[in-house]
Parts: structure tokens; sequence; C-alpha cells
């Protein structure tokens, strides 16, 4: 079985790669848009129809002229032979491959028609406007086409022009063998520039996926950490409450026996609830997190964040005007947190930056409030460019406590972080009035 017959595994292969080509051919690989129609610039939106305008104006003279002068081709069928052949050229910016068809069938039936014309001297199949006007062609076709239709297109020219060499070899000059290789190198060229186009959009596109992935990646982890701490505030709460409903009929004489069912039943569904949520927490803990068995940080622990960021390079200051008992345990955390994440946005980009944190409660809210200067002369960010994840996690606490948070840059080139945590949950304050 010899590679060439019709058995051979390559013979499927070639087939499929000529149907494929073929289709291109027949079927254009983009909508009827304008070549760079979606530029940002105007002067580049209409540079295509410009280029066209000033092709087909100035080859459509000059092919007139070369046909009648220098083939001795009658002006009657020069002018429609040269319109052929240079007007599909103002369909190039929208509908290249259908201009192309147009233009190459003009092309041949140019030549078909010079065959009888005086072409001694006189390049043939193809005269030199034909060549110009046909490369400018490659080039939009090349900037919108697929690779099968480049392909397509190549052998076409190709092999229309070996076919006019071997019907009338006396007539040809070999100009056929020239736009073959300029033909490919014009399409190789634009056709490479069309696929770094392509490459640099998708991985744009890729890129703005990923990141916004990774914010909801961030956004998830900050949740599921947020859940856990929640899970221990809780916990506090609820074990109390178990401990208070069981403890009750010891501690107060003389209960009835309905109250204390009451209070057993209270413990049992405290208990429960324990029970319940420490089985959904274990679903939001990665495989090789275990307990933390730490208390959870508060308002009493700011000092301390500020202290390790002054031994960190930044000269920071506390003003902490708020009474710890007064504070739920949510607030507590969320602020803590708050400070947490603030001072180590301003050591990652903005060392050396004189920073000044607050921490004041009115009695309604707690307001915490981080502020930082422009980084010091001599001090080189860690990170010059920040992904704004770590406000995402600001975001959700703040949301948690039901509260606001106002961040963003300031004059002078520092930065704000003010976050407002009511000290009690929403409709409390109505129903206690």
């Amino acid at each position: 079985m010899t590679p060439s017959s019709p058995q051979s595994p390559l013979w499927p292969t070639a087939r499929a790669q000529a149907r494929l080509v073929l289709r291109a051919l027949r079927t254009p690989s983009h909508p009827a848009t304008p070549l760079l129609g979606d530029s940002p610039r105007r002067w580049l939106r209409y540079l295509p129809y410009l280029v066209v305008t000033a092709a087909v104006a100035a080859l459509l003279p000059v092919t007139v002229n070369v046909l009648t002068t220098a083939y001795g081709l009658n002006a009657d069928a020069a002018w429609p032979l040269a319109v052929a052949q240079t007007a599909p050229l103002l369909m190039a910016p929208t509908r290249p491959l259908q201009a192309w068809w147009l233009v190459f069938t003009a092309d041949v039936i140019g030549a078909a028609s010079l065959t009888g014309a005086d072409t001694v001297g006189s390049p043939w199949p193809w005269p030199p406007p034909v060549v110009v006007g046909y490369l400018i062609l490659m080039a939009f076709l090349g900037l919108r086409e697929s690779r099968p239709a480049l392909i397509g297109v190549w052998l076409t020219t190709g092999i229309a022009g070996f076919a006019c060499e071997l019907l009338r070899s006396e007539l040809s000059d070999g100009v056929w063998v020239l736009l073959f290789i300029l033909t490919g190198v014009v399409l190789v060229a634009t056709g490479a520039l069309r696929e770094r186009g392509d490459a640099q959009r998708k991985l744009a596109a890729q890129e703005s996926i990923s990141e916004a992935e990774r914010a909801q990646r961030t956004l998830l982890e900050e949740r599921t950490r947020i859940a856990r701490e929640l899970h221990d505030v809780v916990a506090h709460h609820m074990s109390v409450i178990t401990v208070q409903a069981d403890s009750a009929p010891y501690r107060i004489p003389g209960l009835p026996e309905q109250a204390r069912e009451e209070f057993g039943t209270i413990a049992a569904s405290a208990r429960e609830s324990l029970t319940e949520m420490r089985r959904l927490l274990s679903v939001l803990r990665s495989a090789d997190t275990g307990g933390e068995l730490a208390p959870q940080p508060g308002i009493t622990r700011v000092q301390q964040l500020v202290e390790a960021t002054v031994r960190a390079g930044v000269p920071a200051e506390l003003s902490l005007s708020v009474d710890p008992a007064q504070v739920p345990q949510a607030v507590d955390l969320s602020a803590y947190r708050i400070v947490q994440e603030a001072l180590a946005n301003v050591v990652r980009h903005a060392p050396g930056a004189v920073t000044r944190v607050s921490v004041v409660s009115d009695g309604t809210d707690l307001t915490v409030v981080v502020v930082n200067g422009p980084a010091g002369s001599r001090a080189e960010p860690l990170e010059q460019a920040g992904t704004g994840h770590g406000l995402v996690g600001m975001r959700e606490r703040v949301r948690l406590t039901g509260g606001t948070l106002d961040t963003g840059p300031l004059p002078d080139g520092g930065f704000r972080v003010a976050a407002r945590l009511p000290l009690t949950a929403p409709g409390t304050a109505e129903e206690t009035a």
C-alpha cells in the first residue's frame, strides 16, 4: 500500500483539510463589520475606507490606460474590465472574501481577454495594475480571514497562474510566479498580525476573567473566615445560655416543675443549636485547618497592632476612645480586622507613611478610621500595585454588622479607610424604645 493510495491513512486527512479550505473559501469567518471598526480613534476607523478609495481612484484610470496602450485593448472593453478588477476593492474593509471572488474572477476573465491582444513585451496573464490591486486586497484579506481561507486564496492564485502558463506558455513571462510569491508573503505577514491581535485580546479577556475569579475566591475565603469567627462568638453565648438553663433549677430554689421543664427545653435547644453549628462549620473548614482554640481578638488588641506597625517602620499613632464592654463581639472582631487589614496595606503599599488610627464610640456607632499619608521618600513599596482584595474583606465585615465603609485615595497621595459599625443590630433600638 503506497502513501498516496486512497486506502492510506494520509488520504482522509488530506481530504478533510481540502474540505476545510473549500468551506473557508465559501464562508467568511467574520460578520460584515468594518476593519478597525472597534478602534477608539476615529481616524483609525476611517483609515481602511480611505485606503481603498485612494487605491480605486488611482488604479482605475491607470488600468484603463495600460489595457488600451500597452495591450491594445479597445476602450469599450477596457473600461468594464478595469472597473470589475478595481471597484470590488471598496468592499475590502467589510467583505474582503467576497471582494476577492469578484476581483479574482475579473482577473481571470481579463487574462483570457488579453490572449488575443498584443502582449509582446507586456506581462501576462497579470498586468502590473492587477498585481498592485491584488496585493492590496490580500492585505485586507489577511487581516480578517482565517488561516484555511488564506491558504485557499494563495493556492487558488497559484493554480490559476500555473494554468495560464500551461495554456499559453508563449505569452507568459513568469509574472504569475511573482504574484504567487508576493501573495504568500502578504498573507503570511497580515495573517500573523491578525493572529497576534486575536491572541492579545484573548489574553486580556482571560486576565480579566482570572482577576474576577481571584476576587470571587477572596470574597468566598473571607466569608468562610467570618463564618468561623462568628461560630466562636455565637458559640460562647449559646454555651452561656446552656449553662444558665441547666443550672437555673439549682440556683433558684422553689421553681415549679413547669419552669424546670422549660429550662430543660431551653438547654436542650441550645445544645442542639451548638451541634448543628459545629456540623455546618466542619463544611466551611478546609481539610488542613484545625479548630482555632485561641480567643478571637478585639479592640483591646488594637494597641498591639499599632505597636507592631511602628516596629515595621511606619510611624503610627492611635486614638482609642471606647469602652470594650459596650461593644458586641461581632462588632469588636470586625473593628479589629478592619484596622489590621488597613495597617497591613500601609506597610505593603506606603511604607514610612505617617498613619493615624482612630477608634471611637458615640454610644450608637463605633467609628474606625485609618488615614495614612504618602509613602516615605526613601521607602520602596513592597507591592507596586494592589489588587483591592483586602478591601473585599473589609466590606464583608461591615455588611455583617449593617454598617458603612468609605475608602479612597487622598489629594496628598495618601489613603483613607473609614468604617461605621452600629453597636446595636438594626431594629433593636425601635424594639427597646
